[in-house]
């Protein structure tokens, strides 16, 4: 019997799309799926225990021999909605900032922005499970994924990283993209491009099986989140790994 492949991703909203067809059965003779929050998925490449991953795009280069082998990808073209600094007073009034230990993409593009565009310097502090009930006066935190939804109405000044990158860089911003660090055959990889393309095209359905009241998802998957790795999306990945060297 042929050992399947591992495959890791995010338990996010924002992934549902690409690990549906997954979820339903293709390529189940292939693969073995689970499920992790991003800043672990490197880890388990490292470690050996994932041969793919749908990768912060930060840590790409921690992993050898990575490859980024699909068409598809976790990217917005402006606003993202679910990266965001949250906060109860304007950014130049910020003193702290905590920042989701879930993330490390989302962290390093937010010390891009703070340094580059916004020009500000607050103290980073490092998070833990707890760290959004601390955000209070001119103490801020970064958060992501669906707890990023759900607090998107429940702060008077939110700051999208996504579309501040794009007003910085004229640049589309990808969060993830699947990476192997071993070798696939083509076969595999256009199996496992179609299987994507498949959960983007039940987009109703996804909305369907997983209702989420506190953000609208049509308006998430429509307008917030964009799938296709295109050559605009190469380019602001590319771009964000150069400074991301001199962080």
């Amino acid at each position: 019997m042929q050992k399947k492949i591992r495959v890791g991703a995010v338990s996010y909203l924002n992934t549902k799309p690409l690990i549906y067809g997954f979820e339903h059965g293709m390529m189940n003779d292939q693969i073995e799926l689970s499920l992790d929050y991003p800043s672990r998925l490197a880890g388990l490449m490292q470690k050996n225990e994932l041969d793919i991953a749908l990768l912060p795009v930060a840590s790409i280069s921690n992993i050898a021999n990575a490859n980024v082998f699909t068409d598809y990808c976790i990217a917005s073209d402006k606003k993202v909605a679910s990266v965001c600094l949250f906060s109860n007073v304007p950014i130049e009034e910020i003193q702290e900032v905590y920042l989701d230990y879930q993330s490390r993409t989302s962290v390093a593009l937010f010390r891009i922005l703070m340094r580059d565009y916004w020009n500000i310097r607050p103290s980073l502090r490092e998070s833990d499970e707890a760290y959004i009930g601390k955000i209070k006066g001119k103490t801020a935190g970064i958060i992501i994924g669906d707890r990023a939804l759900i607090h998107y109405s429940k702060f008077p000044f939110v700051y999208d990283l996504a579309e501040a990158w794009h007003s910085h860089t004229q640049l589309p911003f990808v969060f993830a993209t699947w990476v192997t660090n071993t070798s696939l055959d083509q076969l595999f990889i256009q199996k496992f491009n179609g299987s994507n393309e498949f959960g983007l095209s039940k987009m109703n359905e996804i909305i369907v099986e997983k209702p989420f009241l506190p953000y609208d998802l049509n308006t998430y998957y429509s307008e917030n989140i964009s799938f296709r790795f295109d050559l605009e999306k190469r380019n602001g990945m590319m771009l964000f790994l150069k400074m991301i060297e001199k962080l």
